[in-house]
């Protein structure tokens, strides 16, 4: 596994994100997810990421047990700051600085460590200064209870001013092939100053991997269900710019995963993807898609195959547009 700079963090090219393994996309099982794990920390899939708020604080525990034994082999990020997902993107944040002391203490207790590598502010709060949070974050750092800080679905300016209060590592957001607000609107504010990229969601929630059908079928609990993208006709019309990436993929030798996170690696070095899965099969097609290289005529055609913009419907509902890219 290759590696990339997020920062001056040096993390696996591709990481892992630990949510589904707890919530979102349907039942999860806790001993394979941490077989899922331990695989990838055999193929070098070192960036782990989590948040306290995932499962009401499941995932860290689940995380904290499974790397229990690995610490060293680890560079851990989690995220804080969402009190409550309520859904569709709607969330309820809190970003006082008496928030941020109290959370970081329960965060290191829940994933039994000292310190995390990489810890996220999850979403802004519009009531608090950036400068105040990202302040009370910094104190965290001098403390030794954090090495590097992140923020989630901020806008450039935000992301400008918190890192005039203290170097940010990392901005996460949601980047796919499907969803590239991040390219036009944050992405060179963090290459000009030197800020990682960490997408979330990069194979576009489930559209890009080829399984098409599922997505006509969703679980009850699967909170794509009330996302625009994945109803009515937005879903059929989504399913059809799908159906135009298996094909390249056919083409190219690849499953439509690989092309998703490949055409991703290739948006630049300082991107590096957490593609999410509880699933070792899921995790070993992932991790080869570092070997996959795309020519500059292959991206183009994939660009003119899936033009920016063409996705029907908006990655949240309204209110929850509202949190994010404050």
């Amino acid at each position: 596994m290759e590696s990339r700079t997020v920062g001056t963090l040096e993390v696996s090219a591709l990481g892992l994100g630990c949510m589904g393994m707890s919530e979102t996309y349907g039942p999860a099982d806790d001993a394979e997810s941490v077989r899922v794990v331990h695989r990838a920390l055999d193929l070098g899939v070192n960036f782990l990421d989590t948040a306290d708020v995932y499962g009401g604080g499941h995932n860290e525990e689940l995380v904290g047990r499974a790397i229990r034994d690995r610490r060293d082999e680890v560079v851990l990020a989690t995220k804080f700051g969402i009190r409550e997902i309520v859904g569709g993107g709607v969330v309820r944040v809190d970003g006082s600085p008496e928030y941020v002391r109290a959370a970081i203490d329960r965060s290191l207790t829940r994933l039994g460590v000292d310190v995390i590598d990489l810890y996220y502010l999850h979403r802004r709060d519009p009531d608090v200064p950036i400068e105040d949070t990202v302040g009370a974050m910094a104190e965290l750092v001098e403390a030794g209870k954090v090495r590097h800080l992140g923020l989630s679905e901020v806008n450039a300016d935000t992301l400008r001013r918190a890192h005039a209060t203290h170097p940010i590592a990392a901005v996460q957001s949601e980047f796919s092939l499907f969803n590239r607000g991040l390219a036009e609107y944050v992405l060179p504010t963090a290459v000009e100053l030197g800020v990682g990229v960490v997408p979330y969601s990069p194979v576009g929630r489930g559209f890009l991997t080829g399984n098409l059908d599922a997505l006509r079928d969703l679980g009850e609990g699967d909170f794509r269900r009330g996302l625009p993208q994945f109803q009515g006709e937005n879903l059929e019309r989504n399913i059809a710019l799908a159906q135009r990436v298996q094909g390249l993929a056919t083409t190219l030798g690849v499953t439509p995963v690989q092309v998703a996170l490949a055409w991703l690696l290739a948006q630049g070095e300082h991107v590096a993807p957490i593609p999410g899965t509880k699933r070792l099969r899921y995790l070993e097609e992932n991790a080869a898609a570092v070997d996959v290289r795309l020519s500059a005529d292959q991206l183009a055609e994939i660009d003119s195959s899936v033009p920016g913009g063409a996705v029907s419907g908006e990655r949240y509902t309204p209110e929850g547009l509202a949190a994010v890219n404050r």
